[in-house]
């Protein structure tokens, strides 16, 4: 099952890609690479494949310098891009996928993954699936574990990245401040106080 529903939400010009739906292929193409079952490998590119095609996007990792690229379809035929169809190139994405940060991300990733599921566990899967988005956010955006949150990230998370990515029900938008605490909670950590923007 995708990480993201990418039906909610239609990606603006300027933005050829949400950034949750970048985030969610970033994620699920590490989890391939780094899965030791080739079965399990597959689920994950398959889950990435078919939220970027909700979108109309194809990704492809290019092996030179081993960069994950996400391609609008349209400029694809027979699986290879073709130069010709290209008509603005900051519609591609790219997302470098080696070097020294790559260890770190997994290790983040894992800690993080961790808490997402004791959340879901313990309080169900909307408050699951806000874990996850915060999850994505620090990750992706920061490299780092849900706990070091600051109060200026947390912000930011909640005011800018949440609304424009997340495309979550009433419900769940409802219980991303308890949410948020759940999380924290199960990390040991008190959420930071942060000050809405007037």
């Amino acid at each position: 099952m995708t990480d993201v529903d990418p039906t909610d939400a239609d990606s603006d010009d300027a933005t050829p890609l949400p950034e949750a739906v970048v985030d969610a292929a970033e994620r699920l193409t590490r989890l391939a690479r780094q899965a030791t079952d080739e079965a399990e490998a597959d689920a994950y590119r398959t889950d990435r494949d078919e939220t970027l095609a909700a979108h109309d996007y194809t990704a492809r990792i290019r092996e030179d310098d081993d960069t994950l690229v996400l391609y609008p379809d349209e400029w694809i035929a027979d699986g290879t891009v073709q130069l010709d169809r290209i008509d603005d190139t900051n519609r591609a994405v790219e997302i470098p996928l080696s070097g020294a940060g790559d260890d770190t991300w997994a290790a983040v990733e894992a800690d993080n993954a961790a808490l997402v599921a004791a959340v879901g566990d313990a309080h169900g899967p909307i408050h699951e699936a806000n874990a996850r988005a915060f999850a994505d956010f620090m990750g992706n955006h920061y490299c780092r574990r849900i706990e070091t949150a600051t109060a200026d990230e947390l912000a930011e998370f909640c005011e800018e990245y949440y609304p424009r990515n997340v495309w979550a029900s009433a419900d769940q938008q409802a219980a991303l401040d308890a949410s948020l605490e759940y999380v924290f909670s199960f990390a040991d950590t008190e959420c930071p106080e942060w000050s809405a923007k007037t």
